[in-house]
């Protein structure tokens, strides 16, 4: 009798150079903190808030007509999972931030729901992150966080927050929903920063 079940082949293997203590899939599991939202695009509308209140914002309309950006990169869960080379399009946070005037270091990304996480601002700037409406050549669906999703796939997933509706400039870091749970403030994958004390 084997010692492994029949049909058991555990986590697939890969050549592909992963961050430690993660495994790779080919679906894209769906994993979030509350309810997917059905609001659809009306009324929607995406914010930055810098650390003095001023607000800059775009409706649906406004925001695509800015330009946007093919983006092909991977993703790593805090739960042990990557997705590699997935393919996105969406909006540039540097794009976004030309007529933003400030001198905050820290952000704070809020999502429907009262969804929120922090990203330093430099984390978000210099093409690495992105406003997401797009994946795999299709709109956003619901449970992957459309119409829109931030993006920022050098940090954990959960930092990528589903249904973004805006970003608040910060002098101070301020710890999201799931930092104040314990987990990492920042959440490199490559140096395994899943909880407090990693």
């Amino acid at each position: 009798m084997g010692i492994v079940s029949p049909g058991f082949s555990g986590h697939r293997r890969t050549k592909e150079k992963l961050p430690p203590g993660q495994y790779l899939v080919h679906d894209f599991p769906v994993l979030s903190a509350g309810p997917t939202p059905l609001g659809g695009l009306a009324g929607w509308e995406f914010r930055i808030t810098t650390e003095s209140g001023q607000v800059h914002a775009w409706d649906w309309a406004a925001f695509r007509a800015l330009p946007t950006e093919d983006i092909t990169v991977d993703l790593h869960c805090v739960t042990k999972w990557s997705k590699l080379r997935t393919n996105w399009r969406g909006v540039s946070l540097d794009t976004l931030m030309t007529d933003v005037t400030t001198s905050a270091q820290y952000a704070l990304a809020r999502a429907v729901g009262d969804y929120t996480t922090n990203v330093p601002l430099a984390d978000l700037l210099d093409g690495k992150a992105w406003i997401a409406f797009c994946y795999d050549g299709a709109d956003l669906e619901p449970e992957h966080g459309g119409p829109a999703r931030l993006l920022v796939p050098h940090l954990y997933l959960w930092k990528s927050a589903k249904w973004i509706r805006g970003i608040e400039l910060l002098d101070h870091d301020e710890p999201g929903f799931w930092e104040t749970l314990g987990y990492h403030n920042y959440g490199d994958p490559w140096r395994e920063q899943r909880y407090w004390g990693d």
